[in-house]
């Protein structure tokens, strides 16, 4: 019964059907991932993406939370012997987390309050007699209730005052319409701390800022709640305070007495004291979960992009981690990425032994075989890849400058002292480059997400719906690839579908005492990794050269009976129908359907057939920034150059133009239109050609437009 609300409640949430809701919800509650549920249950979900599977696990998980904090509401009011069925039904009835916690307000136990304080002095019948509003000879009546804790009538009238004031704020009515008024009127304001402007400084534009929340876009936001939290600005959010009080006031106060002068009071002071603040916090509470939300969302959607870039493949690389007076640390890499040979190299000031650097990696290039360089693109870049370009290889070596962010946080971190523990970080850097160059997404998965340079205001965000989001999104990109058994690192079979940190060291363990996998089914022989974990994992690990080539394709062991029945009927082997693609037009998938498989899973095995294991990731491209520009002084206005798209946020997107700054594209100059989602224009590491539009040398700021 539950299940059938959560369904119909999310269905309203996402536009999405009952029937696809329940049927995933099926799913997940089996413990299957959402990278095997968008790949492998089309039939169930009716053809939901990992992103609506994702959406529809969040709500899931949102509504169970909701359900847990109803049950204590429940036992808590139930406790106090106030649970009458009325409320019990509108508890047990209501979905919105708001609505609940006001229902649940003058129930919860409260601290020493004035009200409390108030009641315990016997002046709850006073504050009673006063919001009726009738007596016009307050002080007669307040004279009743003088006793040995309350002196007198000032004190007797305060009372009851603070009990009408704790009513005006657990009233529902009043909570809703001040709501609504903070909702359509509500203004965000910035000021700097008195004697705090020079340490602010960064901060200076939100000095003396305001605006109407409802417009405050997310990156304000944050960047105000940051200069909050580093003690350089105090906010506040506040609507029109007599718009409020008069909304209250036609509520509460009725006509023109004693009594309603003293419940007019009453009403002010729980406005401002109670009413206004806990309005305050709850609009601060859900506008920062809103930019979290944005920001996260920018945040994955770069992270996707970056982890899907076009890999150079098995080839063997020289890795450089360029720098002046410390050298270029050099690594030499296998088309496996194993190292072959380290050492360092002084071709910059203050050694300035160009020449002896120029022979030494000629030598290397030719010992080892090299196919391509990578350099990483921090310190001394620029001046490391003048240097390579123009050696003249006995074979073309394609030069690639590489993101160095974050490589120091890898070749410090655990993972590569466990790799490579006789090596130190300048050499284990250098190693991460290259390997970045051959496949980011095997090297990425090893770091925090965090610490790749890729975000927008990551550390004020929420952090575990952070950690949450992008390893979902890490998870997703490793098994939209699909990893190979027999090579891939604990750190990427960590991500595959299904298996996590324990299974994927048993699969390092048994490969590293069995030799290679020759086949998907012997994942069974892996120590705990059971029928479930099978199911899920199976499908997105290839072994390339097994002896069944489904092995080695997305193609799930499900349903390789169907494909063994597909090359039966054409009188051929599995391996011939892939290699013939006149066999495969002659199968007819109308022919294979059942109640177990659908169209949808038969048109996947027949586009994976067509090529089994590819790559969906795009193949790289050789980029050069321009030779006359190596700091932001060589740059003038109206200058076109070549870029690459280093991060995206929602006002705009950063680009490497080949020097220390990185200059900005804000939304206004991506194109001719508006544009409202940057990531539908541009993508991390796209190559674009860039306009100056201005240059702040005193901030070192770059305003650039998109050359459209």
């Amino acid at each position: 019964m539950t299940q059938d609300i959560f369904s119909k409640l999310i269905s309203q949430a996402l536009a999405i059907s009952e029937k696809q809701i329940s049927s995933t919800i099926d799913l997940l509650d089996e413990g299957a991932t959402i990278p095997f549920i968008s790949r492998y249950r089309k039939e169930a979900t009716g053809g939901l993406n990992e992103v609506q599977i994702g959406d529809i696990k969040q709500q899931y998980e949102k509504l169970k939370e909701l359900e847990k904090r109803k049950a204590t509401i429940l036992h808590s009011i139930e406790e106090q012997g106030k649970l009458t069925p009325e409320l019990k039904t509108r508890i047990e009835n209501s979905w919105n987390a708001t609505e609940i916690e006001d229902i649940y307000l003058p129930y919860k136990p409260k601290k020493q309050t004035k009200a409390e304080i108030a009641r315990k002095k016997g002046l709850e019948p006073l504050a009673k007699i006063l919001m009726v509003q009738n007596e016009q000879d307050i002080t007669a009546k307040a004279e009743r209730f003088l006793n040995g804790d309350v002196k007198n009538v000032e004190e007797a009238l305060q009372g009851a005052r603070d009990i009408i004031a704790e009513w005006v704020n657990e009233s529902e009515p009043a909570r809703n319409s001040i709501r609504n008024i903070f909702r359509r009127e509500a203004v965000i304001s910035a000021k700097v701390i008195k004697e705090k402007e020079k340490e602010g400084a960064k901060f200076r534009d939100y000095f003396e800022f305001s605006e109407p929340l409802s417009k405050c876009s997310s990156h304000r936001l944050l960047a105000m709640r940051r200069g909050e939290t580093e003690g350089i600005l105090r906010l506040s959010i506040s609507p029109d305070d007599e718009h409020a009080l008069e909304a209250l006031y036609r509520r509460f106060v009725k006509g023109r007495t004693a009594s309603s002068e003293q419940v007019e009071t009453a009403v002010k002071d729980g406005y401002k004291r109670l009413l206004k603040p806990s309005i305050e916090t709850e609009f601060s509470a859900l506008s920062k979960e809103k930019a979290d939300v944005e920001a996260i969302k920018v945040f994955a959607e770069n992270l996707r992009q970056l982890l899907l870039s076009p890999p150079l493949g098995q080839k063997r690389v020289m890795g450089i981690d360029p720098g002046f007076r410390t050298g270029c640390k050099l690594v030499c890499l296998d088309a496996q990425g194993n190292l072959l040979h380290n050492e360092t190299i002084y071709p910059h000031p203050p050694q300035n032994e160009r020449h002896g650097a120029r022979s030494k990696i000629i030598a290397l290039a030719n010992t080892y075989a090299i196919d391509a360089i990578a350099i990483g693109n921090g310190t001394a870049s620029r001046e490391t890849e003048q240097i390579i370009s123009n050696i003249p290889f006995e074979k073309d070596i394609t030069v690639f400058v590489v993101s160095e962010d974050g490589a120091s946080v890898y070749s410090a971190s655990k993972t590569a002292r466990d790799e490579f523990p006789e090596y130190d970080v300048t050499v284990r850097g250098a190693i991460s480059i290259g390997r970045r160059l051959m496949d980011p997404l095997a090297e990425l998965v090893k770091i925090d997400p965090k610490s790749i340079g890729v975000g927008q205001y990551q550390h004020d965000v929420n952090q575990p719906e952070l950690k949450k989001s992008l390893d979902q999104t890490v998870e997703n990109c490793v098994n939209q690839v699909g990893v190979n058994l027999n090579t891939a690192s604990k750190h990427l079979l960590t991500y595959v579908s299904g298996l996590g940190p324990a299974l994927a060291q048993n699969i390092v363990d048994y490969r590293s005492q069995n030799g290679p996998f020759k086949s998907r089914r012997e994942l069974m022989k892996v120590p705990r990794l059971g029928d479930k974990s099978f199911e899920q994992a199976a499908g997105f690990l290839r072994i390339p050269g097994a002896e069944n080539p489904l092995d080695n394709s997305a193609v799930h062991p499900e349903s390789y009976y169907i494909v063994e029945t597909m090359a039966k009927n054409l009188n051929c082997k599995v391996s011939d129908l892939i290699k013939d693609k006149e066999l495969k037009n002659k199968i007819r998938p109308e022919e294979y359907l059942s109640e177990k498989t659908g169209m949808p899973t038969l048109l996947d095995i027949l586009q994976e057939l067509d090529k089994p294991g590819r790559d969906p990731r795009q193949s790289i491209k050789v980029f050069a920034f321009d030779h006359n520009v190596r700091t932001i002084h060589d740059l003038q206005e109206g200058q076109t150059l070549p870029g690459i798209v280093s991060n995206i946020t929602n006002f705009g997107c950063f680009v490497d133009i080949g020097i220390k700054e990185k200059g900005l594209v804000h939304v206004s100059n991506m194109a001719k239109a508006y544009v409202s989602d940057p990531t539908k224009i541009v993508s991390v590491h796209q190559h674009v050609m860039v306009k100056i539009l201005n240059v702040d040398l005193e901030r070192g700021r770059i305003q650039l437009s998109l050359n459209v």
